[in-house]
C-alpha cells in the first residue's frame, strides 16, 4: 500500500525552505551540514494540512500536518536529515523523497513531549517503497480531526498490521518488540551454530523454538486461540 496522497489544491504551498533554516533550528553540526550539502538538492514545503485548508478540527497531537518534498542529489537520503527537519519543524511532517524518476514516502511518528512544552518526541523514520513518480496517488484517509488524519496517513508506512483498537504509538511499540525478537532469534541461531556441547545445544534449540513461536504470534494480530468453540 502506498502513502503517496492526492492533496487537495487548497493545501498547496510550494515554498522552498532554505537549508540554513534547518541548520539554525537544530544547531546542526558540521557533519550534518556536510550531509545536507551532499545529499539534498532542494527542500520544498509542498502542502499545509490545517483547519483553514481542510476544514478539519486541530488536535493537541496534530494542530497542523506539513508535507515536505525533498529532491535528492543522489539515490539515497540518510535518516539524520529527516530527523533534523522533524526537529526543526514543530508539527507532524510527511515527507516525499524525489530521486530522478522515483519517489518514496517517509515519516516519523511525532507527538508533543510530556516533559517539555513546545518540544516533540520523534520516532524512528519509516519509509515506503521507491515507486515511479507516475504512480497514481490515493485519496487522503477519511477523518474528522487532524489527529485522526495523521494516524491514518502514517498507517501504510507502519511495519506491522494494526490490531483492533490499537493506536499508532502502541503499534510502533509492538513493532519494536518484533524487531527485538528478530535480533534475539538471529543471536540464538548464531550461538547454536558455534556451540559443540550437546546439552547446551539442546537448551539453545528450546530457546530458539520458543523465540520463533513468540515471533510468529507477535506478527499475527487478532488471530485468537485455536481450538476454542
Amino acid at each position: 500500500m502506498t502513502a503517496l496522497y492526492q492533496y487537495p489544491p487548497q493545501t498547496a504551498l510550494k515554498r522552498v525552505i532554505p537549508k540554513n533554516r534547518i541548520y539554525d533550528g537544530v544547531g546542526a553540526s558540521t557533519a550534518l551540514r556536510d550531509r545536507f550539502v551532499r545529499e539534498v538538492d532542494q527542500i520544498v514545503w509542498a502542502h499545509k494540512l490545517a483547519p483553514e485548508t481542510l476544514n478539519l478540527h486541530a488536535t493537541a497531537a496534530a494542530p497542523e500536518i506539513q508535507v515536505f518534498r525533498i529532491t535528492l542529489k543522489g539515490d539515497a537520503l540518510h535518516d539524520d536529515i529527516l530527523r533534523a527537519i522533524d526537529r526543526a519543524i514543530p508539527f507532524p511532517v510527511m515527507f516525499e523523497l524525489l530521486a530522478e524518476d522515483r519517489i518514496q514516502a517517509a515519516a516519523a511518528f511525532k507527538r508533543p513531549s510530556d516533559a517539555a512544552t513546545g518540544k516533540w518526541v520523534v520516532s524512528e523514520h519509516m519509509r515506503g517503497t521507491w515507486q515511479s513518480r507516475e504512480t497514481p496517488r490515493i485519496p487522503l484517509p477519511v477523518a474528522v480531526t487532524l489527529g485522526a488524519l495523521y494516524e491514518g496517513m502514517l498507517s501504510p508506512l507502519m511495519p506491522v498490521a494494526p490490531e483492533a483498537g490499537e493506536d499508532v504509538e502502541t503499534r510502533l511499540a509492538r513493532a519494536a518488540q518484533i524487531k527485538a525478537k528478530e535480533r534475539e532469534i538471529v543471536q540464538l541461531q548464531s550461538r547454536l551454530r558455534r556451540e559443540n556441547q550437546f546439552n547446551i545445544k539442546m537448551t539453545l534449540h528450546g530457546q530458539l523454538a520458543e523465540a520463533q513461536a513468540d515471533f510468529e504470534h507477535m506478527k499475527t494480530p487478532n488471530r485468537g486461540d485455536k481450538g476454542t468453540s
